[in-house]
């Protein structure tokens, strides 16, 4: 049975005075068999997202976990509430992200859909395979050179969790990597998301809203 491992310690990384990251190594044991798990048993879905004037079909498959609904492992019930102890924070549900080869993947964005962004804390446990997660200050979003203006990456392996802190979902972006036509495995993400209502809501479209132009 997975179980989270006691002895795991975090690495933090403070990104600035605002922002920081965690990584917990080797945080979950027995990530091999959740992996097989959850890829075989979840209903995984496609997703559309609005470019500019036509939906275009998301680069991976998705789910979610809400309270009420059965969840997709018995494992979870301990690895969720041990996520919440961990940061003082309740979530209501998670969700899930399967990448199924180097073609899926997802470009730098903020999760500004959470709207409150000044103190955020947003988990991710990685099961299968070790790919590229990056992570760069805003202000380099305008950076078109092959590593997209990334200071950071965290390359997560299976068992491996993240957490995100403080003001990253504000001023810093993330990113999986496309690999486009290297080998890659699977991968398995689970996301716990937390957002404080203090400071400013953010008031601009998401990054699943249409793009809009003025003529």
């Amino acid at each position: 049975m997975p179980r989270v491992n006691p002895d795991a310690e975090a690495e933090r990384t403070w990104l600035d005075d605002g922002a920081w990251v965690d990584v917990w190594r080797g945080w979950l044991d027995g990530a091999d068999d959740l992996f097989e798990h959850m890829r075989e048993k979840v209903a995984w879905q496609t997703s559309r997202l609005f470019r500019y004037d036509h939906f275009v079909e998301e680069n991976r498959l998705g789910a979610m976990w809400r309270r009420g609904m059965p969840l997709p492992h018995p494992a979870l019930v301990d690895v969720h509430k041990t996520v919440q102890r961990g940061y003082g924070v309740e979530f209501s549900g998670f969700g899930m992200m399967h990448y199924r080869d180097g073609g899926d993947g997802q470009a730098f964005h903020r999760d500004t859909d959470m709207r409150w962004l000044d103190d955020t804390v947003i988990a991710i446990l990685t099961l299968g395979a070790k790919r590229p997660w990056l992570m760069r200050p805003r202000a380099n979003r305008y950076d078109h050179s092959e590593g997209r203006g990334a200071t950071h990456d965290l390359r997560p392996g299976p068992g491996d969790l993240i957490v995100m802190g403080g003001r990253c979902q504000a001023d810093w972006e993330h990113s999986v990597a496309y690999l486009g036509g290297r080998r890659v495995g699977g991968r398995v993400s689970l996301q716990w998301r937390y957002a404080k209502r203090t400071g400013r809501p953010f008031m601009g479209a998401s990054y699943r809203a249409p793009l809009t132009y003025d003529r």
